[in-house]
């Protein structure tokens, strides 16, 4: 079934409704056009507090909102809940898993990115990631129910190895997961069990290269790192998972340009986390096939200056989906980085390139403005790399943390979901308790 645009104005059909599509439909809400978003989900995530979901200092409503929600009061937009199998660059038209098929006369493709296990993707299922809220309840319900186990657990082997969380990737997300995790263990936890002292748990941080938040500076790795330590979490660097099975994780350590020889050892984990790599969704290539456009090597489409794809201008590519770079007066372009700051900056610009071509004015390059990275280790812990028009201003320690955290509750959707945040933060920072510690259901996905 062809859905197609009855008015005479221009259709904008946006897939996707991440960071990058939620601003694109934002910018085009007062425009003279109607929109479709299509989301296979029927909410937009705020994925940078998902980890908190994962470790059970979150609700899930309190990062989530249902996409509805979001354009009710925009008449010009639709919510379409379905996920998209097909793109027809030739008769300008979307294809749905469940046979239906959306007209367009522009088309902006926000799909974002998922997991990347450098081609092992059978350790999946082991080591799950954190991209949807689905994987954070997994995560979660596996947390809990290693400390269950040990608790009744009577080989010692076998409880040291229940009691064992290993984060792979010391990116943001491993460093926050790293960072939570030993707090659960030693203060969350503390005093509900009898057999097993949670704070016995051990928590590794393994990272290939020679430092945590590498695309930090230098300065506030170290600062980082020292942070972590501090919390108990065993980091180690220049370390690569070689074997992940349901008993543990293989690792070689060394054998760098240093000349130093590589040597390979077992840790036996009931509990392994993936943040080590993303890849762009599979949409992408999917769309290249279908436009001639080029991927590169993490399947990202390589698009125009303004963001659309080469010999389709009605087509654009945002966030996570789009090698894109930064064009800034007078110096070189530069990649923009996959992170949220950019998703929305791209999908802006593309919506307003649109507009300029409905208009029948020319488009502009894209320019992405780097306000800077954050990144919390833990209680009172944190590092802030900012960009100022007087050069960058980096700091970390508590009042890093404090930046940090009123910085994600205003980029927060909703003022609902601001108060229950920080209302759950206050909670948590004066009584160690995490509240959202419900699991539906000890063999399947929790719920919450």
């Amino acid at each position: 079934m062809q859905t197609t645009n009855a008015s005479a104005r221009p259709h904008v059909v946006i897939v996707g409704c991440g960071f990058g599509g939620l601003e694109a439909a934002r910018k085009l809400e007062r425009a003279d056009v109607d929109v479709t978003v299509i989301e296979k989900t029927n909410h937009h995530l705020f994925q940078p507090l998902l980890y908190q979901v994962a470790t059970a200092g979150l609700a899930a409503p309190s990062i989530a909102a249902p996409v509805r929600s979001l354009f009710r009061r925009q008449p010009r937009i639709t919510t379409l809940l379905g996920e998209v199998n097909a793109i027809d660059p030739a008769v300008r038209s979307v294809g749905l898993t469940d046979g239906s098929r959306v007209g367009y006369d522009h088309l902006i493709v926000a799909a974002g990115a998922t997991h990347s296990y450098f081609g092992h993707d059978e350790w999946a299922p082991l080591a799950p990631g954190l991209k949807t809220l689905a994987d954070a309840f997994e995560i979660r319900r596996r947390v809990l129910m290693s400390f269950e186990a040990a608790e009744t657990e009577t080989d010692p082997e076998r409880r040291r190895a229940l009691l064992t969380f290993a984060v792979i990737g010391a990116g943001p997300t491993g460093v926050e997961m790293a960072g939570t995790l030993a707090e659960i263990a030693r203060h969350t936890l503390e005093g509900e069990f009898r057999r097993i002292d949670p704070g016995s748990a051990q928590v590794l941080l393994i990272e290939g290269g020679p430092r945590v938040l590498q695309a930090m500076p230098e300065s506030l790795s170290r600062k980082a790192l020292d942070q972590l330590v501090r919390l108990g979490v065993d980091v180690r660097l220049n370390a690569r998972v070689t074997a992940i099975d349901a008993d543990g994780l293989e690792v070689q350590a060394g054998g760098g340009a240093d000349g130093s020889a590589a040597t390979s050892y077992r840790i036996g984990s009931s509990c392994v986390v993936w943040a080590a790599g993303v890849a762009a969704s599979p949409l992408g290539r999917m769309l290249a096939e279908a436009t001639g456009a080029e991927c590169d090597r993490a399947g990202r489409i390589k698009v125009e200056p303004d963001l659309s794809l080469p010999g389709h201008p009605e087509i654009s590519v945002v966030g996570d989906l789009a090698a894109a770079l930064s064009h800034a007066p007078g110096k070189p372009p530069k990649p923009v980085p996959g992170v949220s700051p950019g998703a929305k900056q791209m999908g802006r610009a593309a919506a307003a390139n649109i507009l300029r071509r409905i208009a029948g004015t020319p488009t502009v390059p894209f320019r992405y403005r780097d306000y800077g990275n954050l990144a919390t280790i833990g209680r009172n812990s944190a590092v802030v790399d900012l960009g100022t028009p007087f050069g960058p201003l980096r700091f970390s320690g508590r009042l890093a943390w404090l930046f940090w955290l009123f910085a994600h509750a205003y980029f927060l959707i909703g003022f609902r979901n601001r108060i229950v945040v920080m209302m759950d933060w206050a909670s948590a920072y004066w009584s160690f308790q995490r509240n959202a510690r419900v699991v539906a259901d000890v063999q399947g996905r929790s719920e919450s």
